[in-house]
């Protein structure tokens, strides 16, 4: 793929397009449509229902097919039930770097260029522009921001780890120390205590990937279970290799506490670290004017639709249709839908009425010929199968 690989958004716009747009929902032998795009384009849910477009069975395959708005789509993907869709749509979300983090989160934080955050297994909060990481074995080592950094837990700042302490960036080793099987964050008092890490120790730490970090420990910060998730360092080095990563003459060290990588999603931990530009949704939504006539015609619709699901049958469906006829010439919707429920009513007179109506309304419309049409072949077609 010349395009490389496709972002996320890209993947979710794939799913949304399949699903919510371009959806059926039953089998591949005799599917329903329940997508907005085909529900709202008469003349494309007929097309949909021949043997012109293919049914697919819907997977998570559906996110990496892409379309073309421009044109019928030449497939489409259809789900037995809500129930299954929702399955894959979880399977697919446990893919995401909000879900995943490790490795591959953070490499779709540096692509993006955009600010974002990473959580630790401490759940400590990065929040910054990622440029840089260090893996090891297929596993992030180190990481580093450039530019205004804020640290967070739980969505709320810590204090003294806004973006005025850290204008310049942040970077800090991810993992266990080399040759412990135990992590920092899971160490109890005597386990640091055997390790020499505590306040006031001067000590070398070697992590996996060949990161060191030495210095004096000044304090630790725990997070509400107790586990440490930042060591403060003065005095402190950070090197991978023969690469200088961090220098006493830079001031304090603050060394992120984790394991493991659990998320890495867009935007700030905290919402209130950084200057975000934000726009005033306005209080009161503007709304179109009605006129009696519009609501008069809505009402109309509103009994047929109560008609058809069976909460008011008491309603004259030959009334309905005699008052669209003489009071709007125009509409041919709901002689449609009144045609359809004659047809499955078996009234053919009433059906034959209607169909004398609407060949009127081409007559003095025709820029509305093709949509009664396609209309009247969609429920020929159907027949009385709905």
């Amino acid at each position: 793929n010349n395009m490389g690989e496709p972002s996320e958004i890209a993947l979710i716009r794939n799913l949304h397009w399949w699903t919510v747009e371009y959806g059926l929902i039953g089998t591949v032998d005799n599917p329903k449509i329940y997508g907005a795009g085909l529900l709202s384009s008469i003349g494309e849910s007929a097309w949909c229902m021949t043997n012109k477009v293919k049914k697919i069975p819907y997977s998570i395959e559906a996110a990496r097919t892409s379309f073309d708005i421009t044109k019928p789509q030449p497939q489409l993907f259809v789900t037995p039930d809500f129930a299954y869709l929702s399955q894959v749509l979880e399977e697919f979300a446990n893919t995401m770097a909000l879900r995943k983090g490790g490795l591959s989160g953070v490499k779709k934080l540096i692509a993006s260029k955009e600010l974002c955050t990473l959580e630790l297994s401490t759940g400590l909060q990065i929040s910054g522009a990622f440029t840089n990481v260090i893996e090891h074995q297929d596993k992030p080592v180190y990481i580093q921001t450039e530019g205004a950094t804020a640290l967070s837990y739980r969505e709320k700042e810590l204090v003294g780890h806004s973006t005025a302490h850290h204008p310049e960036g942040f970077g800090s080793p991810i993992g266990k120390l080399k040759g412990i099987n135990l992590a920092i964050e899971n160490m109890s008092p005597r386990d640091l205590k055997a390790y020499n890490i505590y306040e006031g120790e001067t000590i070398l730490l070697e992590f996996e990937g060949d990161i060191k970090v030495s210095g004096e420990i000044i304090t630790g910060t725990r997070n509400l279970r107790g586990e440490i998730i930042l060591i403060t360092f003065k005095n402190c080095t950070v090197t991978h290799r023969e690469k200088v990563l961090f220098e006493p003459d830079w001031g304090l060290y603050n060394m992120a506490v984790g394991d493991k990588i659990v998320s890495a999603f867009n935007g700030p931990a905290d919402l209130t670290s950084f200057d975000l530009v934000t726009h005033s949704v306005s209080s009161t939504t503007i709304k179109p004017v009605k006129s009696p006539e519009r609501k008069k015609l809505e009402l109309l619709y509103q009994q047929i639709r109560d008609f058809r699901e069976g909460t008011n049958t008491t309603i004259s469906r030959n009334k309905v249709f005699k008052e669209v006829k003489d009071n709007y010439p125009t509409d041919w919707l709901l002689s449609v839908e009144l045609y359809e429920l004659a047809r499955n009513n078996n009234d053919k007179a009433f059906a034959e009425e209607i169909i004398q109506h609407l060949n009127a309304i081409k007559n003095n419309h025709p820029n509305l010929g093709h949509l009664i049409d396609d209309g009247i072949q969609l429920v020929d077609a159907v027949g009385t199968s709905v």
